[in-house]
């Protein structure tokens, strides 16, 4: 049974239960799947709060690991009986109906892994946690304003390139540590954001940033984004971000990306109010004309090149170099497509 279907099976049966609420705050709704481990089936619930359940049987004398008590999952053991039965489970919970897609994504992982690890489900289910859990895992300290402001201009050409290709997410290198935002080989863009309100003043770091890859071309693409406040005004951060996981065909390769640049989708709530309006975005190709100190180019002057933690800023307030034609610029999306492929 391959994901579609088991993401398909579960919702299924999420939907069904949830279409009557239960008969007490302690009951839960609950159907069977048909994945057994030593002969009792996993089951799906939804409590009375209309929470989503993932019961994964155990023996009864086993006990579940501590720790995970919210504020998103929940796992602790839960027993179930009636006249005829009991059993135990290990219960995973999720406590945030805004992120049940994701805890969709989760609960087909954990029975993929069950499938693969038939004779000791709950060890699956711990290795699967343990993944995500690397995943969500937050450090505490929220982005600030120009991590933000810089995320939220990647955003804007990840979104991009996903409109036009649903694995576009595989071009985004920034996250890794690549010296370019966004590279399929010969094609690479860097993706430059500021917010304020006067000059074009892009910071470069270090002096490989602005080196085209060999043989190759890059471009420099540069936004003057304005924070916003009000919910009409600008794009919600939260929003791009949702946008960019629903044009992706790999969610978890994403959210991975996103939590190497620093953003966590469970802390989605500290950045509920950061909004951005685009004010101006400039293309720009970058060749022998540009402004820029590159290794390159100081090879080529036979100087010694021995400097380490190069940052520099370029001025492109004036009239050259020119910016790129907005057909110029789609050629460019569709050149890092087509490299990609």
């Amino acid at each position: 049974m391959n994901d579609d279907t088991l993401r398909t099976l579960v919702e299924e049966r999420w939907t069904a239960l949830e279409a009557e609420q239960t008969t007490g705050e302690r009951r839960l709704r609950v159907a069977q799947l048909p994945f057994t481990t030593k002969g009792e089936p996993l089951t799906v619930a939804v409590d009375h709060d209309g929470h989503r359940h993932l019961l994964v049987p155990i023996h009864s004398h086993r006990k579940v690991r501590p720790g995970l008590d919210g504020p998103v999952l929940r796992l602790r053991r839960r027993i179930l009986e009636d006249e005829q039965t009991y059993q135990a489970y290990a219960d995973l919970a999720c406590l945030r109906d805004d992120l049940s897609d994701l805890f969709t994504e989760l609960c087909v992982d954990v029975l993929g892994a069950t499938d693969e690890l038939p004779d000791n489900q709950i060890k699956a289910l711990y290795r699967v946690l343990d993944r995500w859990k690397a995943l969500f895992k937050t450090q505490g300290t929220p982005l600030g304003p120009d991590q933000l402001a810089g995320l939220f201009g990647e955003l804007v050409v990840l979104n991009r390139l996903l409109a036009e290709d649903p694995s576009a997410h595989r071009l985004w290198r920034g996250p890794d540590g690549h010296r370019h935002d966004f590279s399929a080989g010969a094609q690479a863009v860097e993706v430059k954001s500021t917010t304020s309100g006067e000059g074009r003043r892009p910071r470069i770091h270090g002096l490989d940033q602005l080196d085209a890859p060999e043989g190759g071309t890059l471009c420099l693409a540069w936004l003057r984004l304005q924070p916003a406040t009000a919910n009409h005004q600008g794009t919600a951060f939260v929003h791009m971000v949702d946008r960019a996981l629903h044009l992706c065909d790999d969610e978890g390769a994403l959210l991975e990306l996103l939590a190497d640049a620093g953003y966590h989708v469970v802390d989605s709530e500290r950045y509920q109010d950061v909004r951005f309006a685009v004010r101006e975005e400039r293309w720009y190709r970058v060749g022998a004309d540009f402004p820029g100190l590159t290794r390159a180019t100081l090879e080529s002057a036979n100087l010694s090149v021995s400097a380490l933690d190069v940052e520099y800023t370029i001025d492109l307030s004036g009239e050259t170099p020119a910016p790129l034609s907005s057909d110029e610029v789609s050629q460019v999306i569709e050149n890092l497509i087509q490299e990609s492929v």
